[in-house]
C-alpha cells in the first residue's frame, strides 16, 4: 500500500458528507433523528461475564482486498447475534471496504444487539447520518483527530445519544483519550497507516487504559487463546472482524472463540 491510507479514506468520506449533505441538509437530518427510538447502551454490552464480542460485518479492506464474497449483511447478524455476540460493527466506508450505511440500517432492523458504526468519520454530518442510519455507536480514529475535534465529536454523539469508541494506536493517543473523557478506548494493533499488524501491541498497551473506561481488543485476533490472552491484558472486549468474516460459517467460529474451553 502506498501512501498514508487513514489520511486519503478520511478525506474522501469528507468529500462524500458533503455530496450526502446537499442531498439531506443537516438541519432535516437532526429533525428525523428526532423521530427516532433511542439508541441502544452500547457500553453496557460489556458488563458481565463471558468473553464479549464486537462481531464486524466487512465484505472487504485495503490489505485483504475481498474478504467475504458471499456478503448477506442480515443473514450475518443474525446468525452472528444468535452465536452469542455482544454487538455488533458494521462497515460503512464504501471506496476500500466496499461498506454501505444502507447494510447499517438493515441489519438494525434484524437485531436487538447495539450497532457500531464503523468508518473513517471526521465531521458532524458524519457523526447525525450515522444515528439516521440506526447506529448506536461511531468509531472515533484519535491518530486522525485533533483533541478539539474530538471532544465535538464526542460531544455531539452524546447529544444523540450515542457511544463513542476512541481508536488508540499508541500510548500518547491512550492518553489523549483518556483526557477528553473517552468513556470506551479501544487498541488497534493494525498501522491504519499501513495496514500492518503487530498484535503485541494491544497486550502492551491496553493495560494503560484506567478501571472506569471500557477497553476494547481490535484487529489481529484470530483464535480463543487470542482472547484469553487480552482478557488477562485488561480487554473487556474484543472487536473481531476478518476472522469472522472469512469463516465457512461465521457463528460458528464466534462461538468456537468465546466458548470452548483451552
Amino acid at each position: 500500500m502506498q501512501g498514508d491510507i487513514l489520511e486519503a479514506l478520511s478525506a474522501a468520506r469528507r468529500r462524500d458528507a458533503v455530496e450526502a449533505e446537499r442531498r439531506e441538509p443537516y438541519a432535516d437530518l437532526v429533525r428525523r433523528i428526532g423521530t427516532m427510538e433511542p439508541a441502544r447502551d452500547f457500553a453496557a454490552a460489556f458488563g458481565g461475564e463471558g468473553m464479549r464480542v464486537i462481531a464486524e460485518l466487512k465484505k472487504a479492506s485495503p490489505s485483504e482486498g475481498l474478504i467475504r464474497e458471499a456478503f448477506a449483511p442480515t443473514a450475518l447478524a443474525a446468525e452472528l447475534e444468535a452465536a452469542g455476540a455482544a454487538a455488533l460493527s458494521v462497515l460503512c466506508e464504501p471506496h476500500r471496504f466496499l461498506g454501505d450505511e444502507r447494510y447499517l440500517s438493515a441489519v438494525r432492523g434484524t437485531v436487538g444487539i447495539p450497532l457500531l458504526y464503523k468508518d473513517f468519520i471526521t465531521t458532524r454530518y458524519q457523526v447525525a447520518a450515522a444515528r439516521a442510519a440506526g447506529a448506536d455507536a461511531v468509531l472515533l480514529i484519535a491518530a486522525v483527530l485533533p483533541d478539539s475535534e474530538l471532544v465535538a465529536l464526542l460531544a455531539q454523539a452524546r447529544t444523540f445519544g450515542m457511544r463513542a469508541l476512541v481508536e488508540t494506536h499508541t500510548e500518547e493517543e491512550i492518553r489523549r483519550a483518556v483526557g477528553i473523557g473517552a468513556e470506551l478506548i479501544g487498541v488497534n494493533c493494525r498501522d491504519l497507516r499501513t495496514f500492518k499488524t503487530d498484535p503485541a501491541i494491544t497486550a502492551r498497551l491496553i493495560g494503560q487504559i484506567p478501571d472506569g473506561i471500557v477497553r476494547i481488543a481490535e484487529s489481529g485476533i484470530r483464535t480463543r487463546a487470542d482472547l484469553v490472552s487480552l482478557h488477562a491484558s485488561g480487554a473487556d472486549g474484543f472487536l473481531i472482524g476478518t476472522t469472522l468474516m472469512r469463516a465457512a460459517s461465521p457463528g460458528t467460529e464466534l462461538e468456537n472463540l468465546i466458548g470452548k474451553e483451552l
